[in-house]
């Protein structure tokens, strides 16, 4: 179960985000303080593409490292990616006095992933939002040409931080 602490909420995740995305390399920046930030995610080295509230792309290059034996990308490597996504997009929607909390995740493989693969995640907080309450959020996964290769289901518990 991964959980996003506190320090990683809306305020901080935009704030860092507006203030790298323009600079040159700040794109490559926040994606690696992310990685830092969750270790087992930055495995994949994915790269933080765009982020505003509620939408997150985030894309995974083909690398020997994260293939498998059919020399296309590993099927964790892909859920790995739309975690990731998911996880931005529910981050930069969520206040500051709030956590996400991964309880469930599925992952449907349309047909072998290779070359860049660029993950989209869209989330809206419900209206009627109580303390843990559980969201489901769904990254698609494309290839170069536009085609989905992958689906990600992700159901995220929110609710208030304790402390």
């Amino acid at each position: 179960m991964t959980q996003i602490k506190s320090s990683a909420n809306q305020a901080t995740v935009l704030k860092w985000w507006s203030r790298l995305e323009g600079l040159p390399f700040g794109r490559r920046l926040f994606s690696l303080a992310l990685g830092w930030v969750a270790p087992y995610s930055g495995t994949i080295s994915a790269y933080v593409e765009e982020i505003r509230p509620g939408y997150a792309r985030v894309s995974l290059r083909d690398k020997r490292r994260v293939r498998n034996h059919l020399h296309s990308l590993h099927a964790i490597a892909l859920v790995n990616l739309g975690e990731i996504a998911t996880g931005l997009a529910v981050l930069s929607t969520i206040s500051a006095n709030m956590r996400g909390i991964v309880l469930d995740i599925h992952a449907e493989y349309i047909k072998k992933s290779r070359g860049k693969i660029t993950a989209i995640a869209e989330f809206q907080l419900p209206e009627s939002l109580a303390d843990n309450t559980p969201c489901q959020v769904e990254a698609i996964l494309r290839d170069q040409s536009g085609e989905t290769v992958t689906r990600v289901r992700a159901t995220w518990l929110i609710g208030n931080e304790t402390t």
